[in-house]
């Protein structure tokens, strides 16, 4: 019997994002606490930037986009910011990253771990992702569960499962 594999991957569906930005910007536009304070969500390149008029602002419109995130399925963990930076003319400014791959940093201590279950599988590192493979389809399925119990603050899914 062949080996059976499945990848680890840490990727967001973009046009889930893409609508969730679009759902959230138009409840800011309409929503009263937000009228005078020229906030707005938007794509900025490859990341997300939102500004307004006041810090409090800026976290209130974070919070719409991460509820419209949530409602779409897309792990908030997927999300990298620091606090709003004051901008020019007393606007404030957040920019918000998307998490693309796993880090060589947390892919090494993923492996660990499951080498350390003592499970009958082999990791290995390919680039930004692991690749997984065992003979038993039920051990590929306890490595799967372990690391959902400890995925390192990112996004994880299983994708390719041979």
């Amino acid at each position: 019997m062949a080996d059976s594999s499945f990848d680890v991957v840490a990727e967001v569906d973009k046009q889930e994002v893409d609508n969730a930005l679009n759902q959230a910007s138009k409840e800011i536009a309409t929503r009263f606490d937000f009228k005078g304070t020229d906030a707005s969500v938007a794509w900025s390149g490859e990341k997300i930037a939102i500004a307004a008029n006041s810090e409090d602002r800026v976290n209130a419109a974070l919070d719409v986009l991460k509820d419209k995130l949530v409602k779409r399925k897309v792990s908030l963990k997927s999300l990298e910011y620091d606090e709003p930076k004051p901008g020019s003319k007393g606007h404030y400014n957040l920019e918000i990253s998307l998490v693309e791959g796993i880090p060589s940093d947390k892919a090494k201590a993923m492996v660990k771990q499951i080498k350390a279950s003592k499970l009958k599988v082999q990791a290995a590192i390919q680039g930004d992702q692991l690749r997984i493979s065992g003979k038993s389809r039920d051990d590929l399925q306890e490595v799967q569960a372990l690391l959902r119990n400890n995925d390192q603050d990112l996004p994880l899914k299983f994708t390719n499962y041979k």
